[in-house]
């Protein structure tokens, strides 16, 4: 199979761009990091809340016992999250082939062979209990993107070479509440210097999708892809 002309150069946009943004990071409303007074009652708070990640790592929910264990530490720094797990949950699954299928779709009504560069933009995804307890725990929610080429072959088969890239504004967001716990308090953490909200990421680079390819049992799984990383962050391994 041949690809007569490349034309990842000469489009305005990428393939799949249109409605996904340009920046990851979502704002919230809680005050600055330790700009308010540390009551006796939030101490009490961080208090409980260290005996939770020990628990919820011998419950086996280690993805939701790292996060808040990092959030406690209060360090700020990037928090680096697995990727290539996170992509295998139902939810993100589903999203991640949604985009690869608008890619498929789009490349092939250009009506010729040739590699186009994709970019989903950065986009949300939310994360259920049922799908997974450990990742709705950790993160209930993110920003993901993909981004690669997509090849269109002289005789229309296409394949997709990827980057999964998520992001999360790790924080409780003031006034929002789940299961009726309110999370006010947990916010007020950051906002009194008793923990620190902090930025996920985390990334798999090297995925290929292909139709014809899953036909004949050739395509990469992405749980076995490697993550490849490029900025200093925590990592779950450092957390202890």
């Amino acid at each position: 199979m041949g690809i007569s002309s490349t034309h990842e150069g000469t489009r305005e946009e990428p393939l799949g761009r249109s409605g996904g943004r340009a920046e990851p990071a979502i704002p919230n409303d809680n005050a600055a990091h330790a700009s308010l007074p540390a009551r006796p009652r939030d101490r009490v708070l961080r208090a409980a809340c260290v005996a939770v990640p020990p628990l919820w790592t011998a419950l086996g929910v280690r993805h939701a016992a790292g996060t808040l264990r990092h959030y406690l530490r209060g360090t700020g720094r990037p928090y680096r999250v697995d990727a290539r797990a996170l992509l295998a949950v139902p939810a993100v699954r589903e999203e991640v082939d949604r985009r690869l299928a608008e890619w498929r779709e789009a490349a092939r009504s250009l009506g010729e062979p040739g590699a186009y560069a994709a970019d989903s933009g950065w986009r949300g995804v939310l994360l259920t209990r049922r799908g997974s307890a450990d990742w709705w725990l950790a993160l209930r929610g993110a920003q993901y993107r993909i981004s690669g080429t997509v090849r269109v072959h002289e005789d229309g088969s296409v394949v997709s070479d990827y980057r999964f890239q998520v992001h999360k504004s790790w924080n409780f967001d003031r006034g929002e509440s789940e299961f009726g716990i309110p999370f006010t308090p947990f916010a007020r953490l950051h906002e009194t210097g008793l923990a620190r909200e902090f930025t996920a990421v985390g990334e798999v680079d090297g995925l290929v999708d292909s139709a014809d390819a899953d036909a004949a049992g050739d395509t990469e799984d992405p749980r076995e892809s490697r993550p490849r990383g490029g900025i200093l962050v925590d990592t779950p391994a450092s957390e202890g």
